[in-house]
């Protein structure tokens, strides 16, 4: 008996309690830490610059009202997406070490069927009462919007104005133009969605193939001295107008002397007054002296 009852000594019921409470407060803290994460992940931030739109993903609603800078309860199966309210700006552009990383730059062509190619930039922001609307049109965020609607149209925009345009066009004269012409065509198109487009420019310069390059370089060369050289004429015809103009003006001069004098011969003896210096000749060769009457 004595050794039974050492066999059942280590049992004691107050160890088995503080066992299983240990287990609950375990499971206890557990389900807090996990209620927790989920709580944290329930809240989303709307930032600063930016509108928010809760979007609905189980029952497919939107919110018709943006949201302001702030923190706002998302439970699972809703997202708050942002659209930013300030100025914004991307280039596409062939470098890749600019905002993409791969050729983002514009392909289009002239009206003979030329290939050109051109960096492009945009200037955005959204209007925050229409940010549901640009929300329900596209369905996407702000990133995936520019990479491809936007994108898409400012190229359409583009390739039709070139489309009625010479290279020497594009690359000269017309440059500013068809890229304004874009821009207000693409403004347009997303203006009643809330996106307005501030600016499109061109990011660089227009590229065209080198061989067409050196064709415009050399016309523009051409057309510059054959300016230089109209100008050099227009010069030394007014040069040789105004020569003419005061040898003229001379002839006249004279034959109006000429005149006076063949009828008022006194006016000689007036001349030669004018011109003398009051002083006696101090030599004088045979004959009589010259000298003025001046009664």
């Amino acid at each position: 008996m004595l050794n039974q009852g050492r066999e059942y000594s280590g049992f004691h019921p107050l160890r088995a309690i503080g066992g299983a409470f240990r287990h609950v407060v375990v499971w206890i803290v557990l389900a807090a830490i996990a209620l927790g994460i989920v709580a944290m992940s329930s809240f989303a931030r709307v930032e600063p610059g930016n509108v928010g739109i809760r979007v609905n993903n189980i029952a497919g609603g939107v919110s018709p009202n943006s949201l302001p800078v702030g923190w706002y309860f998302s439970p699972p199966g809703t997202h708050i997406y942002e659209y930013p309210v300030f100025t914004r700006t991307y280039t596409w552009t062939a470098s890749a070490h600019e905002q993409g990383t791969t050729d983002e730059s514009f392909n289009f062509q002239d009206k003979n069927g030329l290939s050109l190619k051109a960096d492009v930039a945009v200037s955005y922001h959204v209007d925050p009462a229409h940010a549901s609307i640009l929300f329900q049109r596209y369905r996407t965020d702000m990133d995936q919007i520019i990479a491809g609607p936007l994108r898409n149209v400012i190229r359409n925009a583009i390739v039709e104005r070139a489309s009625q345009l010479g290279v020497e066009e594009i690359y000269g004269v017309h440059k500013a133009e068809l890229i304004a012409t874009a821009q207000r065509r693409v403004q347009a198109f997303f203006a009643p969605v809330g996106l307005q487009i501030e600016q499109i420019y061109w990011a660089g310069n227009i590229v065209v193939p080198q061989t067409v390059l050196d064709q415009i370089n050399a016309k523009i060369a051409n057309e510059q001295a054959a300016l230089a050289a109209q100008a050099n004429v227009a010069t030394a015809k007014a040069n040789s107008d105004a020569r003419i103009a005061k040898a003229k003006g001379d002839a006249e001069s004279i034959q109006v002397e000429a005149e006076a004098i063949r009828t008022n011969p006194e006016i000689v003896k007036l001349r030669a007054v004018e011109k003398w210096d009051g002083k006696m000749p101090t030599y004088v060769g045979a004959g009589p002296m010259p000298f003025i009457d001046v009664k």
